[in-house]
């Protein structure tokens, strides 16, 4: 358990650097964007404080990226990095058509979006509208999610994520 929590840490703090130099942040600089106290992004930066999900969410608003953008391996920004966009062309389409469903959207959602397959190739105009919908969805259900845990209903949303969770495991085997 220790090692996944310092995993977690790392992973964090990582990402948080790399964010905060694309963007020529200071600590103070996003303490004052986010509205994080900045020895708590300092503790963070310096992998002495695990933050809590509001504070994740909190930071993440601060750089005005998508709270996963915190959580992305580093293998994972090679090959965002560096996807073909023409894999997709549709999806470039689909972005000037519904700019509404783009709204917030970051440079590392695009490329999800991009590196999405439809049933047997690329995505239709309607898939990649669609699969930019579920990500939309995605993205407000984990900003619920981690205000709901950070309530005084924390314990009942954990039952209810555990119970589902174990549903979607039994019928996945």
């Amino acid at each position: 358990m220790a090692q996944e929590a310092e995993a977690y840490l790392d992973k964090v703090s990582d990402n948080l650097w790399r964010l905060m130099a694309d963007q020529c942040l200071t600590t103070d600089q996003l303490a004052e964007r986010s509205g994080v106290d900045k020895r708590t992004v300092k503790g963070i930066l310096d992998r002495a404080k695990k933050p809590q999900p509001r504070t994740i969410g909190r930071l993440a608003q601060g750089l005005g990226v998508a709270t996963d953008a915190l959580f992305v391996e580093p293998a994972q920004r090679i090959y965002r990095g560096h996807f073909d966009h023409d894999t997709n062309p549709v999806v470039d389409e689909v972005i000037q058509t519904h700019p509404h469903v783009f709204a917030g959207w970051t440079g590392p959602d695009y490329d999800e979006l991009h590196s999405r397959m439809g049933t047997g190739g690329p995505l239709t105009a309607e898939g990649a509208l669609e699969a930019a919908r579920r990500m939309n969805l995605k993205r407000t259900l984990h900003e619920k999610l981690s205000v709901l845990l950070e309530s005084g209903h924390a314990d009942v949303i954990a039952d209810i994520v555990d119970v589902m969770y174990r549903r979607v495991v039994e019928q996945a085997g």
